[in-house]
């Protein structure tokens, strides 16, 4: 089963938690260093500041994490995660419209990210070769340069006892603040990079609401209709009958100060939205948590994959790739859709381990661009926005709004988007030649 011996994984959030799950399978030990204490439960940890908001899961997320541990998804509703039909249960209102509600047959799991990453950890803890070092700190990287090779961590614990571990493999899934990103640049190897400035800020509580008969949603969400609104929100509801609003804004829309305030804060932001839906909801209902806020002042796209003489022996990935914009709920899904393509690779790959990193780090690029894509498309439609534009920025911002609007009448170009959204077709199924004639006739229609 094993043909390599020992991996070490810095960082045990979601990515890195994958990967040993991945790598488990073809290395004899597996390691993972992380820096915060051992969760005793599914509560917010220090290390995922992003962890008391709301998260989505989406469908190729979903499906994927069934693969890599199966029987997860029913876990998740047995300890209080809300099952809900995704077109039927989802009430949307997305630039100027409410989208279709019907059954279309898909199944969406709502859960809080702490939920969700407990379960994770309790899959790992089952494996009998992989090992989580909490309390531990990755100082250095140890590194050959006559080998140009990566072998090892320099590791710090709580007490700052410092000692190495040597590996054939370390993997960087540390998060956005990477070690791996600085450390190369002192080597002299430049990362070159993609980002754009986005000035999110994301405002959170969650609440008990009262009994309501008529609420006929499970989640719902008033996305802004840009270039003129900026900020919009999410309610949806969780495990142990409880319901998260995040309210989101581009451009520092947000005074986070007067939101932190006081329960009124929250009130009167919520009160801001394009709809008073959320608001409506909330007012009389009970806080449950205080006001929490996390900051994306930009989103960045590290192209390891184009950087020159990366040292042997190191492989990055999730966030430490690549932050995207949170607010369309990709980036776990990206994260599993990473860790299926590092498993497809090392269980075909007969090659050298090197080879097998390269091959990843190469196939990374091919999951990120169009999800990257898709979200600057949305991005740049607020002036000011900085950073660099895809071509034909202006046709696809045109084409996709056409889409957006058709899916508060078209069953089936809502239902084509849903899969392209949810990271299961690619956007291409949208300019299929059905779906063409409509925006056209759309067009013709108002002339």
């Amino acid at each position: 089963m094993f043909n390599k011996q020992k991996a070490i994984i810095i960082g045990g959030g979601i990515s890195g938690k994958l990967a040993a799950r991945v790598l488990s399978d073809f290395f004899k030990d597996v390691v993972v260093i992380e820096r915060d204490t051992e969760s005793l439960g599914p509560y917010p940890r220090k290390g995922a500041r992003q962890g008391e908001h709301l998260h989505a899961l989406l469908h190729a997320g979903q499906y994927g994490l069934e693969e890599l541990f199966p029987g997860i998804t029913e876990n998740f509703y047995a300890s209080g995660a809300v099952k809900i039909n995704s077109t039927k249960d989802l009430a949307w209102f997305h630039h100027g419209v409410w989208k279709l509600r019907y059954d279309g047959g898909y199944t969406t799991t709502l859960q809080t990210r702490p939920h969700l990453e407990w379960h994770i950890e309790k899959y790992i803890k089952k494996i009998p070769n992989i090992s989580i070092y909490y309390n531990h700190v990755v100082k250095n990287l140890l590194y050959d340069e006559d080998e140009n090779r990566v072998y090892g961590v320099e590791i710090q614990n709580n007490d700052d006892t410092l000692k190495t571990q040597k590996a054939d493999l370390i993997v960087d899934a540390s998060g956005a603040g990477s070690i791996s990103s600085s450390w190369l640049e002192k080597l002299g190897i430049h990362i070159p990079n993609e980002k754009v400035e986005i000035g999110l800020k994301y405002v959170s509580k969650s609440f008990q609401l009262p009994d309501n008969n008529t609420r006929d949603w499970m989640i719902k969400i008033v996305y802004p209709n840009p270039p003129i609104e900026k900020i919009g929100g999410t309610i949806s509801k969780v495990e142990d009958n409880r319901y998260i609003v995040t309210i989101n804004g581009y451009q520092d829309a947000i005074d986070e100060k007067e939101a932190v305030k006081n329960d009124n804060g929250f009130l009167e932001l919520a009160k801001g939205l394009p709809k008073l839906d959320i608001y409506n909801e909330i007012k009389d209902g009970s806080p449950l948590s205080k006001t929490s806020v996390f900051r994306v002042p930009q989103i960045i796209w590290k192209r390891y994959d184009k950087a020159k003489e990366l040292p042997n022996g190191l492989l990055v990935i999730g966030d430490t790739v690549c932050r995207i914009d949170p607010v369309f709920g990709q980036g776990m899904s990206i994260a599993i859709l990473e860790a299926l393509a590092l498993q497809k690779i090392f269980r075909g790959d007969r090659d050298t381990l090197q080879r097998s990193i390269i091959r990843f780090h190469k196939k990374v690029p091919q999951i990120i661009a169009p999800i990257w894509n898709m979200v600057i498309t949305e991005d740049f439609r607020y002036p000011g926005i900085s950073g660099k534009k895809p071509i034909g920025l202006s046709i696809q911002q045109w084409y996709a709004k056409k889409i957006f609007l058709l899916s508060s009448q078209n069953q089936d170009i809502y239902d084509s988007f849903v899969k392209v959204m949810n990271l299961i077709q690619p956007i291409t199924i949208l300019m299929k030649p059905k779906i063409l004639t409509k925006v056209l006739g759309q067009i013709m229609s108002k002339k």
